[in-house]
C-alpha cells in the first residue's frame, strides 16, 4: 500500500510572497486535495541574516485570502511540530553528527579568506574552483587532520562547517514526475555545507531532515531547485531513508523578453507580482488584493500557468481544479506571464457575480468619492451595477463606467458634440415637454412614448437619441438610454437636458 500523500509549501520569510511561490503553494494544495492528502506549511528560517519582519504573517494572510490555507502549520493541527525550522534547530546537529560518523560528511575548517584566495588562483588559471573530490584532501578538513586534532580545534571554539562527502564516479539516474528521467554525474557536484558552527543547519540538511520527519510523500517545487535534487537524493541514501517523489515546476517568465518574472517587470509594466500589497521604507509594492483582483480569479489564472487539463476550458472553480489537477499535465517549459489575460480572468469572475454582491463592493468605492452625488437606493445601485458590469475588469472600473448616474456631466465629448445641430435645441425642448407628460416613469414606458412621439412627428431617431444621450451622459457611451433616464429620474433628466441646451 502506498503511503498517504503529504506535501508541503516551505517558504523563507525573507520578504513578500512572489506570485511564483503562490503558484507552487497552489499546485501543492491541488495535488494534496486531489489525492485526499495533507497540505502543510513549514517556515524555513534557518538563514536568520535574511529574515524580514512581517514576512511570515504576510505568507499566512496571502494563502488565507487565496482560499488555499494549509491543513497543518504553526498553531494549526501541529501533528509534526514545530513547523518553524528555527524552533527545531536543536535536533539538526544529531543528524549532522550521524553523517560524520557514517563517513558521509566531514568537518571543514577552511576560512572564507583561504577559500577566496584559492578561488582567485583558479580563476587566474582559467579554472573553476569546486570544493569536491578533486581538492578536498588538500584542504583544511577532518579528511586531512587527525581525529584528536579535530576534537581539539572544535573544543577551542574554532569555526567550522560540516560538508557532505559526495560520492565519486557515479551517474545518478533520477526520476522527476514532470521532467521524466534526469541524470547527474556526481563528479561534477560540490561538497555542499550542511551545518555551520553557529548551530544552524543549511537549507539542504534541514530540508531533508524535516521532509523525512514530517513524512512528506512528494516534493513539488520550482525548477530552480532541480540542481539540488542529486544532493537531496544522496542525503536520503546516506540516512538510509526512502526519498519522496520529486516534481519540479516550470518558471513563470517575463511578459516581454526572456527570463524569470520579477518585481521590476511588474513595476515597469504596471501589474502586481505579489498577492498582497507590501510596504517598505523604499515604497509600496502592488498587491493583487489591493488592485481589485478576486482571489478565485488569481487562483484560476495561476493554475493555467504551466498546466492545463487537455481541453479548451479556461474557467475553473477551485473544486474543478482539484478534481482535474494532474502533475503529469504540467509543462516542462516556462509559462509566459500575460497581464492582459490576468485582467481577462478577473473580468470573467466579475460578470458572473451577483449584482447585489458587486453593489456592496461598489458602495465602498462610492463612499471614497467626495461629491454631492444623487441619492440612490441600494436597489438602484444594484441595478446600475448590472447595467455596466459587462464592460468592467475590476470593481474600481465601475465608477468610471457609471459616474453619470451619480453626477451630471460637467463637459461634453467634442467628437460627440458634432451631433448637436442647429435644430437640436428645439427638439430637446420638445423632449422635455414629452418627459413632463409621462407619469409611469419606467424605462419601457418612456421608450414607448418617446418613440411614438418621434414616429408621429416623423422625426428621425438619430436626431433625438444621440443629442439626448450626450445631454444626460456627456458622451455617446453607456447602457440602454431609457434605463439611464429611469435611473436618474424625471427631474434630473430634464435638468441635464436644459443644461446641455444652454451649454451646447
Amino acid at each position: 500500500m502506498s503511503k498517504p500523500v503529504r506535501v508541503r509549501f516551505a517558504p523563507s520569510p525573507t520578504g513578500p510572497l512572489h506570485i511564483g511561490g503562490v503558484r507552487t503553494a497552489l499546485f501543492n494544495y491541488l495535488f494534496a486535495k486531489k489525492n485526499n492528502g495533507t497540505f502543510y506549511l513549514r517556515i524555513e528560517d534557518t538563514d536568520q541574516t535574511r529574515f524580514v519582519p512581517g514576512a511570515e504573517a504576510y505568507i499566512f494572510e496571502a494563502l488565507e485570502w487565496l482560499g488555499i490555507a494549509p491543513d497543518e502549520t504553526i498553531g494549526k493541527n501541529e501533528k509534526f511540530g514545530p513547523y518553524k525550522q528555527s524552533e527545531r534547530k536543536e535536533m539538526y546537529k544529531q543528524y549532522a553528527d550521524q553523517l560524520i560518523k557514517s563517513g558521509w560528511a566531514y568537518y571543514a575548517f577552511d576560512t572564507p579568506e583561504a577559500l577566496d584566495a584559492l578561488r582567485k588562483e583558479k580563476e587566474a588559471n582559467k579554472e573553476t574552483f569546486i570544493y569536491n573530490h578533486t581538492i578536498r584532501e588538500q584542504l583544511d578538513n577532518s579528511l586531512t587532520v587527525s581525529r584528536e586534532k579535530v576534537k581539539e580545534r572544535i573544543a577551542n571554539g574554532e569555526h567550522y562547517v560540516v560538508r557532505f562527502k559526495t560520492p565519486t564516479n557515479e551517474i545518478l539516474e533520477l526520476k522527476d514526475i514532470i521532467r521524466g528521467d534526469v541524470k547527474f554525474d556526481t563528479n561534477l557536484l560540490d561538497d555542499k555545507v550542511l551545518f555551520k558552527s553557529d548551530g544552524m543547519p543549511t537549507y539542504h540538511l534541514a530540508n531533508i531532515v524535516d521532509d523525512h520527519l514530517m513524512e512528506t510523500s512528494h516534493v513539488i517545487r520550482g525548477e530552480e531547485w532541480l540542481p539540488s535534487m542529486p544532493l537531496h537524493v544522496l542525503l536520503y541514501r546516506a540516512f538510509g531513508w526512502d526519498a519522496p517523489e520529486f516534481a519540479h515546476l516550470p518558471l513563470i517568465l517575463k511578459p516581454i523578453g526572456n527570463g524569470k518574472l520579477s518585481k521590476r517587470d511588474g513595476d515597469k509594466l504596471g501589474f502586481p507580482v505579489f498577492p498582497l500589497e507590501w510596504q517598505t521604507e523604499e515604497g509600496t509594492s502592488m498587491g493583487y488584493r489591493e488592485n481589485g483582483f478576486f482571489p478565485e480569479a488569481v487562483v484560476n489564472f495561476l493554475a493555467l500557468l504551466g498546466w492545463n487539463d487537455g481541453t479548451e476550458q479556461e474557467l475553473f472553480s477551485l473544486e474543478e481544479l482539484v478534481a482535474k489537477f494532474d502533475l503529469n499535465r504540467v509543462n516542462k517549459s516556462g509559462a509566459k506571464f500575460d497581464p492582459e489575460k490576468n485582467k481577462w480572468f478577473n473580468h470573467q469572475y466579475l460578470i458572473t457575480k451577483e449584482d447585489a454582491e458587486l453593489a456592496e463592493l461598489f458602495k465602498v468605492e462610492l463612499d471614497k468619492k467626495c461629491f454631492d452625488k444623487l441619492s440612490m437606493t441600494d436597489e438602484q445601485i444594484t441595478k446600475i451595477v448590472g447595467l455596466v458590469k459587462e464592460r468592467a475588469n475590476f470593481v474600481t472600473d465601475l465608477y468610471d463606467l457609471a459616474d453619470y448616474f451619480f453626477v451630471a456631466p460637467t463637459s461634453y465629448d467634442e467628437k460627440a458634440a458634432k451631433n448637436w445641430k442647429e435644430e437640436t435645441p428645439a427638439l430637446m425642448q420638445q423632449v422635455i415637454a414629452e418627459l413632463n407628460k409621462i407619469e409611469d416613469f419606467t424605462s419601457l414606458n418612456i421608450e414607448t412614448l418617446l418613440k411614438e412621439w418621434m414616429t408621429t412627428n416623423e422625426i428621425g431617431m438619430g436626431k433625438v437619441m444621440q443629442p439626448l444621450r450626450l445631454s444626460l451622459v456627456g458622451a455617446l457611451k453607456g447602457p440602454h438610454l431609457f434605463d439611464i433616464i429611469e435611473m436618474i429620474g424625471k427631474e434630473e433628466s430634464i435638468k441635464r437636458i436644459e443644461k446641455a441646451i444652454a451649454s451646447l
